[in-house]
């Protein structure tokens, strides 16, 4: 089937808080701008509030984004996505979900997600690359990525295959398919978005004996996180065919 006329789905799946919302955006806004995509080219569905994409024949590739949610919440909007990633899965949907996007397609693919075994996971931190993958190629076998979240992927979905970890958790990026990727740390977050939340949630970290002053001052810009989603695009939902 070619698709390269169709729009790329991005699934809104929910917004850091207001006031992070009110500066810099929200999380399809972030996606959006990772990807290199322009308001013409991207249909963002905000599955949160209830709405519904298209059937996924109606679309070149599928982004799924963070989420304040998590999966084990098991909302309703969140469990009618994963019937919709499925169902993009078998038709063979190039897709790639971030964080919560991430747990999300795992869980709808076969996997289990549950609170990360070594706990909440936040800052800059060093990304080692475990396999050889086409969406790696010509990048460094370890580099920094962005990350915050509290939950992972504990069981991969039938045959999926780890590409990355990071110290705390072994599934950082996964490869689900042939043209199914997601990571749980943030290729679309940059450290200027990093710092404020840190601030912001400085006493909530502090229940948890993390350190948010010390992680702020820690942040590192992620050029090589950043390049995934389009490196993605280009390799599985370009509009002009890839060079010879």
């Amino acid at each position: 089937m070619d698709r390269s006329d169709l729009p790329v789905l991005i699934l809104h799946t929910g917004n850091p808080n207001a006031k992070l919302s009110e500066r810099f955006g929200g999380y399809a806004h972030f996606m959006q701008a990772a990807a290199g995509l322009d308001d013409d080219d991207v249909h963002i569905v905000p599955v949160y509030k209830g709405a519904r994409p298209l059937a996924p024949q109606h679309y070149r590739a599928a982004l799924i984004t963070g989420s304040p949610a998590n999966v084990t919440d098991h909302d309703a909007w969140g469990e009618e996505t994963a019937v919709w990633l499925r169902q993009a899965a078998q038709d063979e949907l190039p897709m790639f979900g971030i964080c919560y996007g991430h747990q999300l397609l795992a869980h709808a693919l076969g996997g289990r997600v549950d609170y990360n075994p070594a706990g909440r996971e936040v800052g800059t931190r060093q990304l080692e690359c475990s396999a050889d993958d086409p969406l790696l190629e010509g990048l460094p076998r370890a580099f920094p990525v962005q990350t915050m979240h509290e939950q992972t992927v504990v069981e991969l979905p039938p045959g999926a295959r780890s590409l990355a970890a990071t110290a705390m958790d072994g599934n950082q990026l996964l490869r689900m398919s042939p043209n199914i990727v997601s990571s749980q740390f943030h290729p679309e977050f940059a450290v200027d978005f990093m710092r404020e939340h840190l601030g912001l949630y400085a006493d909530v970290y502090a229940r948890e004996k993390i350190d948010a002053g010390q992680l702020a001052g820690e942040l590192r810009d992620t050029p090589e996180s950043a390049s995934l989603l389009r490196r993605f695009l280009q390799l599985y939902a370009s509009r002009a065919p890839l060079a010879a």
